[in-house]
């Protein structure tokens, strides 16, 4: 009978080859996401993790050696599903800002759904400080490069420094945080209106309105 998981083994635990082993994996995943996000790192246990997704105990050691591999491998997960969930919102736009719109939308939703994920990728500073850098830099050169091609179309003024792009991201997280996670007094469309205004006017005041 072939294994759910393959011998290979990198910093998200061992690879399923099958895919009732993905779908195990998945939820393992899943779970730990909920645990952490609700107790934190060190106050959340494997055999929690498990009972919520279902799963025997054993079949955690099938995919992680330990829970903090497991935090690793969930920190990696999360940060790709923001990616992947942002690339699936700006599949069609008129210009490089209203990418940046669609872009910053799609992450106040997702935060609004997984609300966990401030508090793990905080965590992970301590936990896992690798994953952490990881996942902004990652962030932020995908940022990065949206601005270059904005400013390639002559959307954008050029050239945009890296630090643009980490601008940028500091004024999503915490938008996320506020609107996000703390309440949703305001709905996505609206932020993402706000941020969009400063990246297309700036807050100075037009000086021919000045007496």
């Amino acid at each position: 009978m072939a294994t759910e998981y393959t011998e290979h083994t990198d910093s998200n635990g061992k690879q399923p080859r099958t895919a009732r082993g993905q779908r195990t994996k998945r939820k393992l995943l899943d779970a730990a996401a909920l645990e952490f996000g609700e107790k934190g790192f060190h106050e959340a246990s494997i055999t929690g993790i498990t009972q919520r997704a279902g799963t025997a105990l054993g079949s955690f050691y099938t995919y992680f050696d330990s829970k903090d591999e497991l935090f690793g491998a969930l920190v990696k997960d999360m940060s790709a599903r923001v990616k992947s969930h942002a690339a699936s919102a700006m599949t069609e736009w008129q210009d490089a800002l209203e990418r940046e719109k669609l872009a910053l939308e799609a992450f106040m939703n997702f935060a609004r759904e997984h609300k966990e994920i401030y508090r793990i990728i905080d965590e992970s500073e301590f936990v896992d400080p690798d994953s952490y850098r990881s996942h902004y830099e990652e962030t932020a050169k995908r940022i990065h490069e949206r601005l270059q091609e904005g400013s390639a179309a002559g959307d954008f003024r050029g050239p945009l420094e890296e630090a643009h792009a980490w601008a940028i991201m500091g004024m999503n997280v915490f938008l996320g945080m506020r609107y996000g996670i703390w309440s949703e007094e305001k709905s996505a469309v609206e932020i993402a209106e706000i941020a969009n205004g400063i990246l297309a006017n700036g807050i100075v005041a037009d000086s021919s309105n000045k007496a």
